[in-house]
């Protein structure tokens, strides 16, 4: 058999999807999966959403790329919605959450360069971080698996341990400029920062003049039953880097800024070829057309709820399979007793789909609108799979 042209860059999974409809998603042959993992957190609003295809369709027909050298009629109007519903003043569309996290580094480098602080560009991180595979976002992330031989760190980057104020108190220094946070770290195993620690990052960096910069990546877009994660905590950031759910499973991120924060940011200091294409802008107008819908947040709220009490139930029948469970809303993580891939390969015999991460977790991320019915089948799916865990791990004794 030939050799793949591909980067053998994935261990993927043996599985090829051909059609999908809702959080339901079939393969060629017509085995039909429950898909909780909503290619990580992106396909917001399921797969082939009446919605998201109509705008596709009807824009496809008119107009593709014409780049930024003009005006996108589209990307000025997602952008006043983006910030007529968060904190920010100013957008920035990407094409991904690691050219976000990018572009949210560099405005917050700028903004201490033109304020006469050149030497402030330091951003703190956390242990345990996912910001993104490229050279810069692989050194704010720290993980040695992921920095191993692409040469020297880029430089401008210090992680701490996740969650010590004491540690971030001693990092912070002259060349510090920004801090830069996960609310809830995906990859690293859906672990939530506690509110009061977000408060409090935020008073260290009124305090010490740095900037705030937020990666809601992953939970920002509804995930947890608000818009972006950090309103539970009552917070506001001057950076923020959204990706994944805002394009619905179209190619879409954005960074978000106060007028403040991104005033550095002018003429030829930044760009992208197809960041803010009329495709892309148009399929982020049609999903906020959906979450911001009367009701819409809450109905996230009360799903993730009825969830998280469900899987509380199947940890307390398989304390051997399952140790806890985490997160908020529809972003939840089932922390294992049990190595997580063998879960993760009893939950694929049962038809369901969901996303390894760190500290021994398994991601549970259904598309937002996902149905109570649908929460008891996948309840029921897990349980499952915990039985023929625990049924294999007898046998194996």
């Amino acid at each position: 058999m030939r050799e793949s042209a591909l980067y053998g860059t994935y261990a993927r999974q043996p599985l090829a999807f051909e059609r999908g409809e809702g959080c339901w998603i079939e393969t060629a042959d017509g085995d039909r999966y429950l898909d909780f993992a909503a290619g990580i957190a992106v396909n917001s609003l399921g797969h082939a959403h009446p919605h998201l295809v109509a705008a596709l369709t009807e824009q496809a027909g008119k107009l593709w790329h014409v780049s930024n050298i003009y005006e996108i009629p589209g990307q000025a109007r997602l952008g006043e919605r983006l910030v007529e519903n968060s904190f920010a003043d100013k957008v920035f569309f990407t094409n991904s959450g690691a050219e976000a996290l990018e572009c949210a580094i560099k405005t917050a480098r700028r903004y201490h360069h033109v304020n006469g602080h050149p030497e402030r560009y330091r951003v703190i991180t956390f242990e345990g971080a996912f910001h993104g595979r490229t050279l810069a976002t692989i050194a704010a992330g720290g993980q040695a698996k992921y920095l191993e031989g692409f040469g020297p760190k880029v430089e401008g980057f210090d992680q701490v341990p996740f969650d010590d104020t004491e540690a971030l108190l001693k990092t912070i220094g002259p060349e510090t400029a920004a801090i830069l946070v996960e609310p809830i770290q995906g990859e690293g195993g859906v672990r939530p920062i506690p509110n009061a620690s977000l408060r409090r990052l935020r008073e260290l960096c009124d305090r010490h003049g740095l900037l705030l910069i937020l990666d809601e990546v992953q939970s920002g877009v509804g995930r947890t039953g608000k818009l972006f994660a950090h309103e539970w905590a009552e917070i506001t950031p001057d950076l923020m880097a959204v990706a994944k759910g805002i394009g619905g499973g179209f190619p879409l991120g954005a960074c978000l800024a106060t007028a403040e924060a991104a005033k550095g940011m002018t003429p030829g200091t930044h760009g992208t070829t197809f960041g803010g294409n009329p495709l892309a802008m148009a399929v982020g107008n049609a999903v906020l057309d959906v979450v911001l819908e009367d009701g819409f947040m809450e109905s996230i709220s009360q799903k993730g709820l009825l969830f998280k009490q469900s899987l509380a139930a199947v940890a307390d029948e398989f304390p051997d399979i399952v140790e806890g469970v985490r997160g908020e809303g529809l972003m939840l993580g089932i922390k294992c007793r049990v190595q997580n891939l063998r879960l993760l390969e009893a939950l694929r015999d049962q038809k369901m789909l969901v996303v390894p991460a760190g500290d021994n977790v398994l991601r549970l991320l259904p598309p937002l609108i996902i149905t109570e019915d649908e929460i008891r089948e996948a309840v029921k799916r897990i349980h499952d799979a915990a039985a023929a865990v625990r049924a294999t791990e007898k046998a194996d004794a």
